[in-house]
């Protein structure tokens, strides 16, 4: 089996597939594999599928248990109040800083006889029924049963697999910093404070970082992606006094020593549509082929568990690859659909300019998630839970 990129979810298919015996070689662009970002939430089945791959109690170790998401707005009025207890007595996520979780799947691969190959950024793609990969050096990998393609969702192979295929990119990004929070303010809840639509700020505890400090949090800020480079090149004291001091106080307060951006990286998000996911024996995975806006943030939760049973359908379905992979895909759809569709619709709720948007979440979209039976789908949806059929049994939360 052949796995190109060195993220979540093409590690997580790299490490699931040879714990069931498959040869795997990991084929990734940059000389030194690194994460990009700073943290995430890890939702029930995103801890399922790590438990699968026998990982989640180092992650819950170090991470940052997360009991409920807050929302609210400057006037203080409450958004969003979502609490897992309400899917499950005991349920919760786990907030991670995303070079932990690197680390954790990435100090696997060797272990478990995975190849990996650095500084091989794929270029081209031969033989899409016994796939050759070609790198930028002209080396050639393969020919594999299986090409699975990871790099994300600004993938440089996706259309070589799916032509037709589109991956706009989101008109709102975000920056991301990771911070100390030694009196755990923060602890038990990912938090978000909203102006209008037209600013959100969040803080996530997520618990050890990668160079050990515990009691970290993730802080993001979410501005137009046209606005970003203009941003970053602007005085980091004024915006940390006069604009994220007024809007969040104790935010602020996490910034009080820091002089410049230093820390701080952006990220950019895409709305991916590739209709299937496959030709022949090459298939996307995660972001590659179903990135979405971060607004409920399920990325890299669908990343593992598009791994962990992609690796499961393998090994008990004796059909030729290509039907393999294909009906694996119709039964994730049936999951990952339903979030992109979802966040899709959220995302001008919060993220959006003018007061339509939030004048409609204000009327309908809060009182609403408060109303019994509505609040529940939306503690479904948070847990990542929500699809239409059953998990199987390698990831039921």
């Amino acid at each position: 089996m052949g796995v190109v990129g060195c993220g979540v979810g093409g590690m997580a298919a790299a490490l699931a597939l040879a714990r069931r015996g498959h040869a795997v070689t990991l084929l990734e662009a940059f000389a030194a594999p690194r994460p990009l970002g700073s943290g995430l939430l890890l939702q029930p089945t995103g801890l399922a599928a790590l438990k699968a791959l026998g990982l989640d109690e180092a992650i819950r170790a170090a991470g940052a248990r997360v009991d409920r998401l807050e929302g609210r707005d400057t006037r203080g009025r409450r958004v969003m109040d979502l609490d897992y207890g309400d899917w499950r007595p005991g349920a919760h996520g786990v907030g991670i800083h995303r070079a932990v979780l690197f680390d954790a799947l990435h100090d696997e691969l060797s272990p478990e006889g995975v190849e990996v190959v650095t500084d091989a950024r794929i270029v081209r793609i031969e033989s899409l029924a016994k796939p050759v990969l070609h790198d930028q050096h002209g080396r050639v990998f393969g020919p594999f049963d299986l090409a699975i393609i990871g790099d994300g969702a600004a993938s440089t192979l996706r259309a070589a697999i799916r032509p037709a295929s589109r991956a706009p990119i989101y008109p709102w990004g975000a920056v991301w910093t990771n911070a100390s929070d030694p009196e755990n303010r923060f602890a038990g809840a990912l938090r978000q404070v909203y102006h209008r639509a037209e600013v959100m700020s969040g803080v996530l505890p997520v618990g050890r970082g990668p160079d050990r400090a515990e009691n970290q949090v993730s802080l993001f800020w979410s501005l137009p992606v046209a606005d970003l480079d203009a941003f970053l090149d602007g005085d980091f004291a004024t915006w940390r006094d006069q604009r994220l001091t007024p809007l969040w106080p104790e935010a602020a307060a996490l910034l009080a020593e820091r002089n410049d951006w230093a820390g701080f990286s952006r990220a950019v998000y895409r709305d991916v549509s590739v209709g299937r996911w496959n030709r022949q024996a090459c298939v996307l995975i995660g972001d590659a082929a179903h990135g979405t806006s971060p607004q409920l943030g399920q990325g890299a939760n669908l990343a593992l568990v598009d791994a962990v049973e992609l690796a499961a359908r393998l090994d008990r379905d004796l059909r030729p690859t290509a039907v393999v992979v294909r009906a694996w895909q119709d039964q994730r759809r049936r999951h990952t659909g339903v979030y992109q569709l979802v966040s899709k619709a959220l995302t001008p709720l919060f993220q959006a300019h003018g007061a339509f948007w939030p004048l409609m979440r204000d009327l309908f979209f809060t009182p609403m998630s408060r109303w019994p039976g509505l609040k529940q789908l939306g503690v479904l949806l948070l847990t990542g839970a929500l699809r239409l059929g059953r998990f199987p049994p390698e990831t039921r939360p």
